[in-house]
């Protein structure tokens, strides 16, 4: 199982984020959770194949968690498209991607099944397959809200291919047979139980979606002892407030629904655009809960690294143009476009060194450093630093309110 973060933006989209959609992958199929704006152009700039995509799953009626749906069923209409695709989400959504196509004119070469929550169920399994399921419950937003968990049912456990030699198994059919938990009777009628040759049951990967909530309990019952959970973080603790007032969650409350549902590996996103460098959210949310990682767009997260690195790969990176440190590039090129390099002062002797015995013997009286600082600090009225007041953002000053993190060196880093 493979999860690609397409957009990790809040609301609305900035020149590096895009709107709220994550793609699964798990063996070779896409089940997309939300699908905002510009979804399918992110799909393909991952390396994902969009006729690929097996379900849709929609959070909210959030314009930016669906805004991108019609484009992409368009494009697998053009793509000739001819198995079914599953779109599962609140009461409404049928509606609404009907009324679009008659609208447009667009007659599908492919069935929609539509799966559609009602706002007073408890739990819902809106997908249910031989291999996996997929939960749906309600969550705590200023309107209906489904959070999603994905569950691989229980792997058969591995076949002891010598010991089964040894008993005469040979064939296909009767490994086949054992592994689906079925006894195998030989030609000579000895019955050879499963259990004997299969190992136990493993436990199947798991992946929580949960975003644009509060703090609730249905968000820990469906993170419950996942693999990754995926949960937003749009605001620091600062902006605690606001979160509650717009029913979204800070990095501290993904961490505590981590905490409480014991998941392996803890992912944030859905930042708002007021944080140009969202570390501050996961240092919060590091401080409750490790590990926790943030979502990066189209950086594969794996359950498995070993058997699945590889198998996706992104084909653009995209990435702020800093114009100010494009000037300063430039300035140290000449004009043939060769960089150019301060040349280094010569303390007088040929060699331009100075040997340490000539150092020790100069008769210049050394100056104190400590009245050299002394004159070389500003007062205090010339620093606007760490003593200044917040309100002074809005006097002019360049310095950011303390809930927007100045960008840093991380910021040109591409790693977590």
């Amino acid at each position: 199982m493979i999860i690609v973060p397409l957009g990790v933006a809040s609301a609305t989209p900035t020149a590096t984020r895009h709107l709220s959609s994550v793609a699964l992958w798990r063996e070779g199929d896409i089940h997309l959770f939300d699908c905002g704006e510009n979804a399918q152009m992110r799909m393909l700039q991952a390396g994902l194949k969009r006729s690929k995509i097996e379900n849709i799953f929609i959070s909210h009626f959030d314009v930016d968690h669906f805004s991108g749906l019609l484009g992409l069923i368009s494009t697998l209409q053009l793509q000739r498209r001819d198995k079914t695709l599953t779109v599962c989400g609140p009461v409404g959504i049928k509606e609404y991607v009907e009324w679009n196509l008659k609208f447009a004119g667009i007659d599908l070469n492919f069935d929609l099944e539509f799966v559609e929550v009602k706002e007073d169920i408890e739990s819902q399994k809106v997908v249910d397959s031989d291999d996996y399921y997929v939960e749906a419950r309600p969550l705590n937003h200023t309107k209906f809200c489904l959070g999603y968990r994905f569950q691989e049912k229980d792997k058969p456990g591995k076949v002891d291919a010598e010991k089964a030699e040894k008993l005469g198994i040979t064939e296909d059919e009767q490994y086949k047979a054992l592994k689906a938990g079925d006894d195998v009777t030989l030609e000579d009628g000895t019955v050879i139980k499963s259990y004997d040759i299969v190992g136990h049951p493993r436990p199947g990967d798991s992946f929580a979606y949960i975003t644009d909530t509060k703090y609730c309990p249905n968000s820990v019952k469906l993170a419950m002892n996942t693999n990754i959970l995926y949960h937003e973080a749009t605001f620091s603790e600062t902006l605690a407030d606001k979160a509650a007032e717009t029913g979204h969650s800070t990095s501290i409350d993904a961490a505590r629904v981590a905490n409480e549902a014991q998941t392996k590996l803890l992912v944030i996103s859905h930042f708002s655009a007021r944080y140009t460098n969202p570390f501050v959210l996961l240092r919060e949310a590091r401080a409750k809960f490790f590990p926790a990682w943030l979502a990066t767009e189209l950086r594969p997260i794996y359950t498995d690294p070993a058997q699945e690195k590889g198998i996706v790969k992104q084909k653009v990176y995209i990435k702020e143009i800093d114009d100010s440190k494009q000037s300063r590039g430039k300035d140290r090129r000449s004009d043939d476009g060769k960089k150019r390099f301060r040349k280094r002062k010569t303390g007088g002797s040929s060699s331009g060194r100075r040997d340490s015995g000539d150092r020790r013997s100069s008769s210049r009286p050394r100056r104190d450093d400590s009245q050299d600082r002394r004159k070389r600090r500003p007062d205090s009225s010339s620093r606007p630093r760490r003593d200044r007041d917040d309100n002074d953002y809005n006097k002019g000053t360049s310095r950011p309110p303390k809930h927007i993190t100045p960008r840093t060196p991380f910021d040109d880093f591409d790693r977590f």
